[in-house]
């Protein structure tokens, strides 16, 4: 049964780890026209049809700093880490999320660019020697091993800047104050989370696991939760279903942490060379991690816990889900 459709103007915002409701808060306003991009041939429920929303966000993010004004140096860094061999994962979650409320992913490719800009620049300044001091990244050279620290800050600092550029020139002042307002709290949400984990201040009162939790749902599952809201706000513009925005919150939530899981499990089982990063680094570091915390086999329990969660919250989907139900699954298993 669908849930009860507001207009966006009656709609107030927030990340959940900030003591937020699940809504958006913004003038009713019309819909978009979507950018029109090459239709993927692969279904986007297996692994090629993922590649392929990958490839649609890379020529989508190309193509606007392309166009961007900036000085040629600092256009091949920021090139550089935005276009480097990755995931994707949140512009692909986005433009999942979208799909999933009934709309076409194209009217997401803005917030999936701007997504992917975000976090970039965060690895970008997350590698510098201040702060976690790594020189692989993907399987290359850190971007200040590669360009140097100064490049490395100003070429983060512009993809910061960048994203919310690009979610300005979408055609759609109303949405784009709303997306604004979602990439910026969970930015912000992100950041405190390396705060959290790099230089401590989580909070007094909480155990060891309360502790973890809160820093794994900033630092990575922030902006993932972020992705799949912008995805569904783009796609139901500008009447928003609450059941559905909220079921892609709490997936968002529950994949957020998940992913983050996985990850410590995997810097503890894989090589530097599997994974084209440095491993064992956050044990060495002497940070809190799963396996550290409940051991591999409680922390593998525990992302099986969340992909089921994750896929119980798509019920009010009612079927929409189905590919992020798929994405989810093989985050679970993945091996880098």
């Amino acid at each position: 049964m669908p849930g009860r459709r507001i207009p966006a103007k009656a709609l107030s915002g927030g990340v959940l780890i900030q003591d937020h409701t699940d809504h958006v808060n913004t003038p009713h306003a019309q819909r978009a026209a979507p950018v029109r991009v090459a239709p993927s041939a692969a279904s986007p429920v297996d692994g090629s049809g993922f590649a392929a929303l990958a490839r649609e966000t890379d020529a989508y993010i190309g193509a606007f700093l392309r166009e961007a004004r900036l000085p040629d140096s600092l256009r091949e860094a920021v090139e550089y880490s935005a276009l480097a061999p990755g995931k994707r994962l949140r512009p692909v979650l986005a433009l999942l999320a979208c799909e999933s409320v009934g709309s076409s992913r194209e009217r997401a490719l803005p917030a999936a660019a701007a997504l992917e800009l975000i976090h970039a620049f965060s690895l970008v300044h997350d590698d510098l020697p201040a702060m976690d001091d790594d020189d692989l990244r993907r399987g290359r050279p850190t971007a200040h091993v590669r360009f140097g620290e100064a490049m490395a800050i100003l070429s983060g600092d512009a993809m910061l800047s960048l994203a919310f550029q690009a979610l300005g020139e979408q055609g759609d002042a109303a949405l784009a104050g709303t997306l604004t307002l979602e990439l910026s709290r969970g930015t912000s949400a992100m950041i405190a989370g390396q705060v959290y984990d790099t230089l401590g201040g989580v909070g007094e009162g909480l155990s060891d696991h309360e502790r973890l939790v809160r820093i794994h749902a900033h630092k990575t599952g922030a902006l993932i939760r972020a992705a799949c809201r912008m995805g569904a706000i783009c796609g139901m513009w500008p009447d928003i279903d609450e059941n559905r925005l909220h079921a892609l919150s709490a997936y968002g939530d529950a994949i957020g942490l998940m992913f983050q899981i996985v990850d410590d499990i995997l810097d503890v089982e894989q090589t530097s060379e599997h994974l084209g990063k440095r491993t064992n680094k956050d044990e060495t570091a002497g940070k809190a991690t799963y396996p550290g915390l409940l051991g591999l086999d409680a922390s593998r329990a525990e992302v099986e816990r969340l992909r089921r969660a994750a896929a119980e919250a798509l019920a009010p989907l009612s079927g929409g889900g189905v590919a992020l139900t798929s994405l989810a699954d093989g985050l679970a298993v993945r091996t880098k």
